[in-house]
């Protein structure tokens, strides 16, 4: 069963989505320390929110901009995940943030891919938005993910043997 199967068939249950988050965090545990929900998971989208908690928060008393790049990754990787075919895999790297805003309450994290053909190597952008509970965007972030084909770093690996 691949993840977006698993979100849908949780999601229509009360507490399905908590429960699916919870899966997704100790598949990644780091993720875990920043207490996410996912609220909506599709193709091409996801919306992701994080409670405002001390254990976020910074000397300033508001949320941490680690905390939000953590909750802009998570909310990529996720989409990115459903939105691929199977036969495809990714792995960030690099983002490129901007704190727009101090973050003060809970926070939403919106990312979006357009839908096309993912078929070969290469690298794509997501972009990502972090809000506030009133819809003030406190984060922009642009994270570069690797995709390739499933399987390509082991053609790679015995082609160079030869």
């Amino acid at each position: 069963m691949n993840v977006l199967d698993l979100y849908q068939r949780f999601s229509r249950f009360s507490g399905g989505r908590w429960f699916f988050t919870r899966i997704v965090c100790f598949r990644a545990p780091y993720f875990g320390s920043i207490r996410p929900l996912f609220i909506d998971l599709r193709p091409g989208f996801s919306r992701v929110s994080m409670k405002k908690r001390r254990s976020v928060q910074n000397h300033l008393g508001g949320v941490h901009a680690l905390a939000m790049g953590n909750l802009c990754e998570l909310a990529d990787g996720m989409m990115t995940e459903v939105t691929l075919p199977r036969n495809m895999r990714w792995i960030p790297r690099g983002m490129s943030i901007q704190y727009l805003a101090q973050a003060r309450s809970d926070l939403i994290a919106e990312a979006r891919l357009e839908q096309r053909e993912y078929s070969q190597k290469e690298d794509i952008v997501v972009d990502v938005e972090v809000m506030d509970l009133a819809g003030t965007a406190v984060v922009r972030a642009q994270i570069t993910m690797h995709i390739s084909p499933r399987g390509d770093r082991l053609r790679a690996l015995s082609h160079s043997d030869n």
